[in-house]
């Protein structure tokens, strides 16, 4: 049999459970600890949402809500949820009704105020700046994906100048939340690529823009490319790895999973051809290499033609050990924290064209 100390701990680990999650910033209630946070002796205003997990209307609040709970997270009130469902003594106690039923507990208060407020995440922050006299603001994952709406979608998705991939979702769809962090895979890979933009709309908080493109289920992914903005399906594979293909093969991209690009990207085949006739050529010939080079008025239009020229010159003696002292640089500021994801695809590319200079990279053009 277990001691009486043994099922003290083991209670005490479970209550802990109930209290603390690893992944949300929302203190979880239940009859065994309510009153030792919501009472006439807590330091603390309470916030707490009254839920039930099958009300739709309580998933689609639930991400606004945890935003709400992390911009609080050690400021002068606690944001806490009970499922109301499961303790319904909790929710008959405090006069519960409907889900969800949001209350604010005033520190050493047992009379809740009914929050009748607007349900996103600012609106809440807001009136508990209010009360409190706080100045929290809302804290949002930086993402790679543009969230769009009314304000912004026929500026971004509809531009004639962009490759523009659309998720339409809803916060409470499980399998967009089971896509979400591969889609933000998708939109890091094609971060800096400035004519491709992966994006996404709440098609439940935007219902207009849903029906505007005949979206019905969640999630919907739809392409709009520069020449059609009529929107097309997304038919293929869910895989970071399916989207980047897809996007690289109708936009011209050369993008990889985790921001990188290919081997090819950035490089121009005639001057690739150059650099190993470059690599075997005595001072002279290099020289005339150069300038064959920059007689190239076709391709002097490309964004890698000076990078290009920059590495005909600085070898020109001979020097061959740039290139590998440039890659490593390149590679140092491309792992740097400030640099800027333009910066990252500029010299991703670049580094593709040095090593072209190396034996050991040198790569047959019509590969």
């Amino acid at each position: 049999m277990l001691s009486v100390n043994m099922l003290f701990a083991f209670a005490i680990f479970v209550l802990s459970l109930t209290q603390i999650s690893a992944s949300s910033d929302v203190l979880v209630l239940t009859p065994d600890n309510f009153d030792q946070y919501v009472s006439e002796s807590s330091a603390k205003p309470v916030f707490v949402e009254f839920f039930a997990p099958w009300c739709g209307h309580c998933k689609s609040l639930a991400p606004e809500y945890e935003q709400v709970a992390t911009s609080y997270k050690g400021l002068g009130a606690l944001v806490a949820s009970v499922d109301a469902d499961a303790h319904r003594e909790l929710g008959q106690r405090f006069g519960v009704t409907g889900f969800p039923t949001l209350k604010y507990f005033p520190a050493g208060s047992i009379e809740g105020e009914t929050y009748n407020g607007g349900r996103t995440a600012a609106d809440i922050v807001a009136f508990l700046n209010q009360k409190t006299g706080d100045k929290a603001r809302i804290r949002v994952a930086p993402s790679a994906v543009v969230a769009l709406d009314e304000s912004n979608f026929d500026s971004i998705a509809l531009d004639p100048t962009k490759d523009v991939l659309v998720e339409f979702y809803a916060p409470w769809c499980g399998h967009c939340k089971k896509l979400a962090p591969d889609y933000e895979k998708v939109g890091l890979a094609f971060e800096g690529e400035n004519n491709v933009v992966v994006a996404k709309v709440d098609a439940d908080a935007h219902k207009a823009l849903g029906s505007r493109f005949g979206v019905t289920g969640y999630p919907t992914i739809k392409f709009f490319p520069k020449d059609n903005k009529d929107g097309e399906d997304y038919q293929a594979g869910r895989t970071p790895e399916e989207f980047v293909a897809f996007l690289n093969e109708r936009t011209g991209a050369q993008r990889v999973v985790g921001g990188g690009f290919l081997p090819k990207a950035g490089r121009i085949a005639e001057f690739d051809a150059m650099v190993r006739r470059f690599m075997a050529a005595s001072a002279d010939e290099r020289r005339a290499i150069i300038a064959e080079a920059e007689a190239n008025t076709e391709h002097a239009a490309h964004e890698s033609f000076k990078h290009y020229i920059t590495a005909f010159k600085r070898m020109v003696s001979g020097n061959f050990e740039w290139a590998q002292a440039e890659i490593a640089r390149l590679t140092k500021m491309i792992n740097g924290a400030a640099v800027k994801p333009q910066n990252r695809a500029t010299f991703f590319k670049r580094i593709n064209i040095l090593k072209q200079f190396s034996a050991d990279h040198v790569e047959d053009a019509d590969e």
